[in-house]
Parts: C-alpha cells; structure tokens; sequence
C-alpha cells in the first residue's frame, strides 16, 4: 500500500512538472510573437459611407496590374511573417470604410480574399486587424514603412499594401 501511494506520489509531481515546464515554454514563445489584441471600435451609419471611391478593382473582362513587391529593406530591418488559418468571412469587392480615430483614420478593406483594417496616421500606418475568408490562407509583412497582408487560396492571390516610406500612408489592393 505504501508502496503504491508512493509511486501515485511521484507520477503527480511528475506530471505536474512536466506541465508546468511545456506551459512555460509555449507562453515564452508565444508572448514574444504575438500581436495586440485588437481593438474594439463602435461603427454606428453615419461612419459608413454609402459609396466611397478606393483602391480600383478589376472587373471580369479586364486583368488587373500586378501588385508590386514589397520594397527591399535593410538587412537588420527583416520582414516579419504571420501565417493565420482561414475563418469564414463575407466577402465583396475592396471598398473603404472610414471611422475617426484619435491618433489616425481607422479604414477597412474587404476584399475577396478577407477583410484588412488600418489605423492611417499623418506619416505612419499600423495593421488593425486582418480575417480570411473562408478557404483562405493569410499572410502579413511588417517592417518600419510599409506592411503587406496577403491573402491565399489555390492559385489566387489578393494583395492589400500599405506604405508610407516617402510620405501620407498610400493602400493598394492587388488581385493577381
């Protein structure tokens, strides 16, 4: 009997270290590639516009110009990637949606791929929020001056860039 209880005994601190030990790892490695939450923001009608001129979209006879590719950066100022899993999302063609924000115009962009928000500053921009459609894949670039959220599915691709490196911040949607 005392046997056993021992042997009870130290399968429990085993395992209970084992845990503690795997949970440390995962939330280090995690703390430090995680984004901020993401923030809440009220939209009542008066922020949505009825029609609002943005980013061109290409119609079905027509092929739209290719996207360009990310400027290069400096070796110390690598892009960082976040591979986010599809999650069902309505989708339609890229239209801007303005609410104020006291540091910036927050805009969103929905697109076929998923939907992009973005906190437009006076010379800087930073990425809100970013959701996939559903059967879509996504993938998000940052560096000091611009930040490219790409959206995936089989051969299709749908672009959403945004730079400020040489002035206001400029969004560009791209389906190639």
């Amino acid at each position: 009997m005392r046997r056993g209880l021992v042997h009870v005994l130290a399968w429990t601190l085993a395992t209970g270290a084992a845990v503690t030990l795997s949970w440390w790892g995962v939330h280090t490695v995690m703390a430090g590639t995680a984004y901020d939450p993401p923030r809440a923001l009220p939209l009542t009608a008066a922020d949505v516009p009825a029609k609002e001129s943005g980013p061109p979209t290409a119609s079905a006879g027509s092929r739209p110009a290719p996207t360009p590719s990310p400027p290069s950066a400096p070796a110390s100022a690598s892009p960082s990637v976040d591979r986010t899993p599809a999650r069902p999302a309505a989708s339609s063609p890229a239209a801007p949606v303005a609410s104020p924000s006291p540091s910036g115009q927050v805009k969103s962009y929905d697109t076929d791929g998923g939907l992009v928000v973005f906190e437009l500053g006076r010379a800087s921009a930073s990425l809100v929020s970013a959701t996939p459609g559903a059967g879509w894949s996504m993938q998000v670039w940052k560096t000091q001056s611009w930040i490219r959220v790409e959206f995936a599915s089989g051969a299709d691709r749908v672009s959403v860039f945004c730079t400020w490196h040489d002035g206001p911040p400029r969004v560009q949607v791209g389906t190639y």
